[in-house]
């Protein structure tokens, strides 16, 4: 075998839907040898071997995949990379994808992040940043609303809050303070409310090259019509038919800003940047960065991505992304989240999950597990609020949005919930957001 298709063993941290979408791409790679997927779900099961884990202490990360000979090793969520897992593989030598704990700040504080963006003039919404109760709802006060408001750390998605009257920006800010979100609220984040439709733009990059990955976007509400409260994202479909090439062109360029800037700044960031945007009357503006693949956006993008990943994953861990060109399939790719009852509040756990095999049968279809596990008897069952994504890719936005409906279709659990519009607002043009 020559040197350039010899198999690496693969370390992938995480649990969720996004992780099983990684895994299955990872899988499918020439180079790809043993996947381990730490601690994975009911899914990965099927394409890798789960290892009990702890995903957020660098040193037993490092340690294992040092022990276990890994040759690259992926980390998924935000929280490993915030504690600093990549610079503890990086620091044993071993090539990681995902940016250190200096690099994650861009998620794991919005101070960090708004800053960040002051220095490199990249256009977001104008805020106001507090460390106590008293300020904050003087400035909420005297801006009034509507607001968003923003515990300053991680909240595993729960820390914004948006604020239509000055009642819900003024309870949002003792929410914060009184300690509901943990540290994460001890500093809070005062934003004006952009208006406009919201598109992601992921891109990968080593530091220095960036290349942009397709556009998506995603649901958070939990009902129909955007209504209810906000969830880790109920469906997502890539590309966005409503974004004009001059606003994906700027996209591009703030994305490019951003990690010109860091790298000016002395922080070495090699992994997924995310941008989240706003497509402003004024302009696309960043609403918020994530130092990682987005869920649901990477149920989307990874099956439309025509590139090796782990080429290309290995590419950024080893600065010389430049040698790289990403290729995407023409089709749309559309993913509709199957949810627990009652979620994002309180749910049961355990219902034994029918059908994925006879959903993923179907062609052009894949069945992304994220809160599944196996039970004792051996048995499939729900173990999360957002349990599969369903995705499905189609020659029009039509056929993709039906033959991921008509999936879902097939698989049944006891409370299985799900949104029926998914990008049925995209369907209409850009006059749907008027």
């Amino acid at each position: 075998m020559n040197e350039a298709l010899q198999t690496i063993d693969i370390l992938l941290l995480g649990s969720g839907g996004r992780e099983h979408a990684l895994a299955v791409k990872l899988a499918s790679s020439p180079r790809c040898g043993t996947l381990y997927i730490a601690p994975g779900n009911g899914g990965t099961l099927e394409v890798g071997e789960n290892v009990a884990l702890d995903e957020n202490d660098p040193a037993a990360v490092a340690d294992f995949a040092r022990e276990s000979g890994i040759g690259l090793v992926v980390i998924g969520p935000e929280a490993p990379l915030v504690v600093g897992v990549a610079d503890a593989v990086r620091e044993a030598g071993i090539p990681c994808f995902g940016p250190g704990a200096a690099g994650a700040q861009v998620e794991g504080s919005k101070l960090f992040s708004k800053e960040l963006m002051g220095r490199a003039n990249i256009p977001t919404a104008a805020y106001g940043s507090f460390t106590d109760e008293e300020s904050a709802l003087a400035y909420v006060r005297e801006q009034g609303a509507p607001l968003v408001v923003k515990a300053d750390g991680l909240a595993a998605g729960k820390g914004v809050i948006v604020a239509t009257e000055l009642a819900q920006a003024e309870e949002a800010v003792h929410e914060c303070f009184s300690g509901t979100f943990g540290d994460a609220g001890s500093t809070v984040v005062i934003e004006e409310m952009l208006t406009g439709p919201e598109c992601s733009l992921l891109a990968f990059t080593d530091g220095k090259t960036v290349r942009p990955m397709a556009t998506s976007q995603d649901h958070k509400r939990a009902l129909e019509g955007d209504r209810g409260p906000n969830t880790g994202g109920m469906g997502v479909y890539s590309p966005v038919p409503i974004v004009t090439p001059e606003e994906h062109a700027e996209m591009e360029r703030i994305m490019d800003a951003t990690v010109a800037e860091l790298a000016a700044e002395g922080i070495d960031y090699r992994g997924c940047l995310y941008g989240g945007f706003m497509l402003t009357p004024q302009g696309p503006k960043v609403l918020e960065f994530n130092a990682r693949f987005g869920d649901p956006e990477t149920q989307v993008i990874l099956p439309r991505l025509e590139n090796d990943l782990v080429e290309v994953m290995l590419a950024c861990a080893e600065q010389r992304l430049d040698e790289i060109e990403l290729s995407w399939r023409d089709e749309w790719a559309v993913a509709v989240v199957l949810t627990s009852a009652g979620y994002p509040g309180s749910y049961e756990k355990g219902k034994v999950i029918t059908g994925i095999e006879d959903a993923a049968a179907m062609d052009g279809v894949t069945v992304y597990h994220a809160g599944t596990a196996v039970n004792e008897a051996g048995e499939l069952v729900t173990s999360g609020g957002r349990v599969l994504a369903v995705t499905a890719l189609g020659d029009t936005f039509e056929a993709a949005r039906n033959l991921a409906y008509e999936a879902c279709e097939k698989i049944g659990f006891e409370g299985k919930t799900l949104r029926h519009d998914i990008g049925l607002r995209a369907l209409k043009g850009r006059e749907a957001w008027d």
